[in-house]
C-alpha cells in the first residue's frame, strides 16, 4: 500500500479541502489531470454532494479515481463501463465493510442542513478524517 496517499489525503482534509477533493486531489496527477481541476470538479461532492448528506464525500472522490483509472471515453465501450461498475460497487462493498454504510447523514450522525450547524462541524472533523483515510486505503487495494 502507498502509504503516502492516505497521508496525502488526510493533509488535504486537514487543510479545509472537503472529502471528495482531499481523495481526487490526492490521486489526480497520477491519472493527468491538474490538482486545480481536481479540486474544482470535486468542490460540489463535499458534505454528501452539496451538503445534501447522501453518498459520503470520501466515497464520491474515490469513485472520481476510479473513473480516471478505469473509465471509458468511447460511448460502446461496454467493457471499460463493466469493469469500472464492478470497481465501484467494489470500493462501495469494502467501504460499508469497514463503515456500516455509505450515507454521510448515518455516518455523521448529525444533519447539516436542519440541524445544529456548528455541532454537525465538529463531527465531521472527528469522523471524516477516518472517512477520507479509509477511502485511500481502498483505493490503494482497488488501483
Amino acid at each position: 500500500m502507498d502509504q503516502s496517499k492516505v497521508n496525502d489525503v488526510a493533509a488535504y482534509f486537514d487543510e479545509g479541502y472537503s472529502c471528495s477533493q482531499s481523495v481526487l486531489a490526492a490521486y489526480c496527477e497520477e491519472f493527468g489531470l491538474e490538482q486545480e481541476t481536481a479540486f474544482l470538479i470535486a468542490s460540489g461532492f463535499g458534505g454528501g454532494m452539496g451538503r445534501l448528506q447522501e453518498t459520503c464525500g470520501a466515497v464520491t472522490g474515490a469513485f472520481m479515481v476510479l473513473g480516471l483509472k478505469y473509465g471509458y471515453f468511447e460511448a460502446g465501450n461496454k467493457a471499460a463501463k463493466e469493469l469500472t461498475y464492478a470497481k465501484v460497487q467494489e470500493f462501495a462493498a469494502l467501504f460499508e465493510e469497514r463503515n456500516k454504510t455509505l450515507k454521510c447523514i448515518d455516518l455523521i450522525g448529525e444533519d447539516m442542513r436542519h440541524g445544529d450547524l456548528m455541532q454537525a462541524m465538529a463531527r465531521v472533523k472527528e469522523i471524516c478524517p477516518k472517512l477520507v483515510k479509509d477511502a485511500a486505503e481502498i483505493l490503494e487495494e482497488l488501483l
